[in-house]
This record gives structure tokens, sequence and C-alpha cells, in this order.
């Protein structure tokens, strides 16, 4: 415990006010960031990191009590205000290695979050293996001793087809009291997430949590496609979070500076609510999310797209089947066409492992594709296309004729995965190859959307001499995302889609860049519900990419319900539009219809879970947007999950915001809903019944009476 004279040795150098947290320098120069008040010994020094030589100060699975991070001292720190936002770099040096550790903190007035990166640079006389450094440290998260029994901890698994799917657990289930006093030492272990190869979301996603009893809640993301991992543990009996990057021992990274030489870490945030738990504290990342991205126009457009893949052609292009689809997606309502995979397919052994070129298949299209995207112009939409730039099928010529280098390689030998190949682009030739690819495409074509997937996990990196593979595939993860950016540079109105087998790279590292993401490659209906729900956690609502594959054998019912989760975010519609009879048709449609009237609020809107973050097999989900002009609610009741018993047709959930105001709840869609719904305003309740199992509804709520939709 410090004495009240240490405590008076110590200088303010920075403090964030919404936050509660302060930067601060003892007398010795270690730099601390925390809450005022805190135990000097539960907070962490700001930079932790571990180089070959100098490890920790005691050993366990934490990255934290690097000998580096302890020894590194004060040299001095400025704030600039630039453009809405407050910079400050506070400047370290290790006495005993030169490395000098530079770590910038950017808010803006008024907001929640703190966002981190550290710059390293070797001012010493000798190489400097580094094998982790943290982006972000904090100490000290709660107030006093004891209360981290009061702690929950939140993460999200992610997989294929199974995605942002939320676990919740209380922090002493993970890190369990070891009655320091008792053994002079903290714990060895930790509460660790973190990310295996190039599938950056493959496992989990790069966010996580904590909540106390208060309604207090933190989140943290890191902002990375090749490598991070984050640990929340005890510390002088307190919680402290560090995030990091890449690292040797779980991503295959280390990076040798010679003097001179610098490191820049990937960023990473922690946004804080004082009150209003995981809701209140996701508006806040939801908020940062918006001002860290590029600027694009899609981002308030939102136009509808089809896309011709899932559960209708998935994979099987012709302009014969093409067609029909353009013309009925047109009548729709849809405003972007995209030709899905397949279109480039003139092999008559399969395309999986021969990809590459990008060049129009003849026998597909035996008029060309121009007559098909032609055709999505003529009925007044923009034509897209599915494109797979990173890798080489192992059959295409470009795997002879691309030089080696352009090529992940460990070992020496060329990385081989599911059939393909992955090009390297920090490679002149493989960026060559790829930008005469897109501007073909982009210029020549007149394709104005392109769907970029991203379908094996190559696994920890590429070797290129003595780089290690996680180091190497950094380089190529900052090399991809300039790449992108220089598309959009060139191609202002191109917008692009991020997938990775659905949403396997689902981190705002590509985010920044690109403007939608496609949230899953679920096929089930029933099984949609709690990923879309959930997707806001992970992506802003108006770059979550929802399925809605309404077909011709759905009854009424099946295809409100496919169609009511992609309402609250972006709409990626399919189906066999051109099949269904004009009742279906025009359910369709007016779904649409709706979207297109609501569109116009989804980018200032903020996303809460009256019912709670959804599980995989909730009977009844929930997820709102809250905006200036209303509440938007999307309700879906499933059959129960076996074993569960009968499940009541009713829910009741609480929205606070709209406590002792004069609510009339509308139902939007489908407007043929027998969903009824009774607001009670001084419990801030809306009880909601859905008679049926497998049916949806989007509902309004405004203050004022809503001017269309039907009224419940």
């Amino acid at each position: 415990m410090a004495t009240a004279v240490e405590a008076a040795e110590r200088s303010l150098l920075w403090s964030h006010d919404i936050l509660g947290l302060h930067a601060v320098v003892d007398s010795t120069g270690s730099v601390r960031l925390g809450a005022p008040g805190q135990d000097w010994d539960s907070l962490l020094p700001m930079v932790e990191v571990t180089a070959t030589g100098h490890g920790r100060t005691w050993s366990g699975e934490r990255f934290i009590d690097s000998a580096i991070g302890g020894r590194l001292a004060y040299r001095g720190h400025e704030t600039v205000v630039d453009e809405g936002w407050e910079r400050a770099t506070i400047r370290l040096t290790d006495p005993v290695t030169g490395l000098a550790a530079d770590i910038t903190l950017w808010t803006c007035p008024g907001a929640g979050f703190l966002r981190s990166r550290v710059r390293l640079v070797n001012e010493g006389n000798a190489p400097l293996r580094l094998e982790s450094v943290s982006t972000l440290t904090l100490g000290g998260i709660v107030d006093a001793r004891g209360a981290l029994d009061g702690l929950t901890l939140h993460w999200a698994d992610n997989d294929w087809l199974a995605e942002c799917r939320w676990r919740q657990a209380a922090f002493r289930d993970h890190v369990v009291p070891l009655n320091r006093s008792a053994h002079g030492h903290e714990g060895r272990g930790c509460f660790e997430r973190y990310s295996q190869g190039s599938w950056s979301t493959g496992r989990h996603l790069p966010i996580a949590g904590l909540t106390d009893e208060a309604g207090r809640a933190w989140l943290w993301q890191i902002e990375s496609s090749a490598g991070w991992r984050h640990e929340t543990g005890e510390r002088e009996g307190a919680a402290y979070v560090a995030l990091f990057g890449p690292d040797d021992a779980h991503h295959q990274w280390c990076q040798v500076l010679a003097p001179g030489e610098e490191f820049t870490t990937v960023p990473a945030v922690l946004a804080g609510a004082r009150a209003g738990g995981l809701d209140a504290v996701f508006g806040e990342l939801t908020a940062y999310r918006r001002r860290i991205r590029r600027a694009h126009p899609d981002h308030t457009a939102l136009p509808v797209i089809y896309n011709d893949y899932m559960n209708t052609l998935m994979g099987d292009p012709t302009t014969d089947k093409l067609l029909p689809l353009v013309a009925a997606a047109a009548s729709a309502g849809a405003e972007v066409f995209v030709i899905d995979a397949g279109w480039y397919d003139d092999d008559a052994q399969g395309w999986w492992d021969a990809v590459g070129a990008w060049e129009a298949s003849g026998s597909r299209f035996p008029g060309g594709i121009q007559q098909v995207l032609d055709a999505i112009r003529e009925h007044g939409m923009t034509p897209g296309l599915w494109l797979e730039p990173e890798v080489v099928g192992v059959r295409s010529p470009l795997a002879r004729t691309l030089p080696p280098e352009a090529f992940f390689r460990r070992g020496g030998v060329r990385v081989t995965e599911h059939g393909r190949h992955h090009l390297d682009l920090r490679h002149p030739a493989a960026r060559a190859h790829l930008d005469r690819v897109v501007d073909r495409l982009v210029g020549d074509w007149g394709v104005g959307y392109l769907k970029l997937d991203y379908n094996i996990n190559i696994g920890p990196g590429t070797e290129d001499g003595t780089e290690s593979a996680g180091a190497g595939l950094l380089g190529h993860h900052r090399a991809h995302l300039d790449w992108l950016g220089s598309l959009l540079d060139r191609h202002p109105g191109l917008v692009l889609e991020n997938c990775a087998s659905g949403g396997l790279r689902m981190d705002y590292a590509q985010l920044a860049v690109t403007q939608l993401q496609s949230t899953s490659d679920q096929q089930d209906p029933l099984r949609c519900p709690p990923i879309a729900a959930a997707a806001a956690t992970a992506v802003t609502p108006e770059q979550a990419a929802v399925w809605a594959y309404p077909q011709p054998h759905f009854g009424l019912d099946e295809i409100a319900f496919t169609l009511t989760g992609a309402l609250p975010g972006r709409i990626h519609l399919s189906g066999f539009l051109d099949r269904m009879s004009p009742e279906q048709f025009a359910l369709v449609r007016s779904g649409i219809s709706v979207y297109k009237a609501v569109r116009s609020e989804i980018p200032g809107s903020l996303p809460f879970w009256p019912l709670g973050l959804p599980s995989w097999d909730d009977t009844w989900i929930a997820s709102g947007l809250r905006g200036d002009a209303a509440t938007w609610l999307a309700l879906w009741r499933r059959e129960p999950a076996a074993g569960d018993g009968a499940d009541d047709e009713t829910r009741t959930v609480t929205l606070s915001h709209l406590r002792g105001a004069r609510v009339r709840p509308t139902v939007l869609y489908p407007t043929t809903s027998d969903a009824t719904a009774t607001w009670d305003a001084t419990e801030a309740r809306l009880t909601v019944s859905l008679p049926r199992p497998g049916t949806a509804v989007l509902l309004r709520l405004a203050v004022e009476p809503p001017g269309q939709g039907r009224e419940v």
C-alpha cells in the first residue's frame, strides 16, 4: 500500500473524465493508468514488453509484469486537439536496453472511449527481439477490495455458421480467489482469449467486457486481422485488463529491432459506461466505430442488396439463371445485384483450386457477362461481383507465372491450404495483379460493388528470410488494408463487402476500411436470429449484412421470419423471387419498402437487447435500435429447444429509455401480423404476443403517434 508521501510525489500527466482514468507518473518515472485513488500496486505499467533475454518478473500465463515494462521511465508527453480528436502521447524509455516506447491515446470530448497504440524504437546499441507488446494496459478497474466478487465476464465465441455467440460467467468462476496474503504473490493465471491463424474471428470475437452489480460496464476491442490476445485477471485485489496484438507464444510472432528500427502495435480501444450495463457500453463502442472508419456514402445510403448465392444459385450462375432473378430483384426493390461465386468457372474439374485470373466464363455467359451486367443496370441496379483476391488455386496458371516471393512461404516451401496458395500483398507482383483485376472489373466492366471473400485459414503466416511467420502475417495484413484503401482512392464510389466464410474475419481493422460485413453463411433461417440479433455487438448496424432468403416453398410466416432479421441492419436479399406467388412476392416487396422508409434512421441509432444478448437456443430473441425519431424492436419466437417444454406466446421487455413516455407500439413488418403489444409507461414495459412459433415482427415505438404501419 502506498504511503501518503508516495502519493503526494505523483504527478498527473493526462486524464479522461468520462472514464475516470488518470495517467500518473511517480517519483521513479514509472507511469500508470487507472482511476484516481487506486492502490499504486494494483495498476500496471503503461506498456508491457517481453523480449528475448528480458522476460517477466513473475512467470505464468499472464503477459504482464514484464521486466522491460517495469523499467520504462517517463521522458515527456504532449497533448494535441485536432479535428475533434484529443490525442495524448506519453514517451517512455528503458534505461537498460535503450528501447523507447511512445503510447498514444485518442478520445473525443464527451466520449466514453479510449483508443491506444504503442510505437517502439530501438535507441540502444544492440538488436532487440520482441516477443509481445501491449497496446493498452489498465489496472484497478474496481474501486474497492472485495468488489471482484460482483464482476461478470462477457465474451463472444465465433465460428462458421455460428457467429457472435455471447457468453457470460462470474469473474470468480475464471479468476478464483487465492488468498494472496498467505502466499506473498499474485496468481499465475488469467482469463484470456486469442485468435489463431489468419481468421481473426475464427474462434472468438476480438471483443470482451466486464460489468458490475452497479450497472457499470467496460468493453474492449482489438483491431487486428493478424493475431490478437486479451487477458484479464486479478492484481492486488483489483481487476486488470491487458490488450495485445500478435505474440510469440500464440501467433509465432516476433520482431527483431536493430538499432534505429521501430515497430507499431495494432490499435485497441476501451469503452466504458458508468450506468446502463452492456447496452450503454455497446452504444459507446458503436459510436466509436463510426468515428474511426473511412467515410463513404454507403454508410448513409444503405442500398438494398440482392445476392444470388445463399440458398439460391449457390455458386452456379449462368445467363439463363440470372436474368429472371435480376428482373424479380429489381421489382422487389433491390438496388444492388451481386453475382456471387462461380461467374469465372470454365473448368471441368471445378473452380475451387483453379481461381486467380478472375476472367468471366464463356460457357456460363455465351453472350458475355456484360449481357447480365447491362441487364442489371437497365433494371436500375448497381452490378456487383464476388471475388476472393488473396488466394490463387494450385491449378491456376498464376501459381506458376507469379514469382515465388509473391506467395506465403514457410521454411522455404510455398504454403498450400485447401487447394489454394496465399498471395503476399507486400510483393509488387501480387499487388499489381490484383490492381489489374479490380481496375478491369470496376473501370472496364462497370462493377460498383465487390464482395471480397476469404475462405482459408492460412495458419500463422509467412516467413521471408529471418522474418517470423506472425510478423509476415502482420505485414501482409497491413499491406492488404493499404490495398483496400487504394481501391477506394481510385474508385471512390465502389462499395467493398468484407467476408470470410461469413464472419470469420469480422474485425475493425477490416471494417474501418470496408463498408459492409457479411455476418454469417448460416443457411437455416431458424438458426439466423441469434446471429442477426447479436451482429451489432461486432459491427455497426449499417455495416451488418444479414441474409434474408425467402423461398417459393415458404409460408408467409417463414418469409416474414427471414426478412425481419435483416431490417434493423443491411439487407442481403436472396431466394428464387421469380418463382413466388403474387402474395408471397408482395410480402417480400412490403418488407423492402418498410426498410427503405426507416433506413435513414439506422446510421444514427444505437443497439440494445431488452432480453439480454441472445443464446444459441433461446426461444424468444429481441434486438432493438434506439434513434432520435423512434425506437425499433425486432422480436423472434422460435420453437422451444428439445426438453424446454411448452413456451408462452407472450414476452415482456423493459425499455428504460422510454419510461414515463406515452408510446404507441406500431407493427412495421409484417403488416399482416397478428402480433399484439401493450405498453406500461410507469414500469417502461412492453408486452408482446406472437401467437405462433416461427414468427417474427418489427415494431416501431415513438413518443408521438407513428405515421405508418398498423397500430397494435
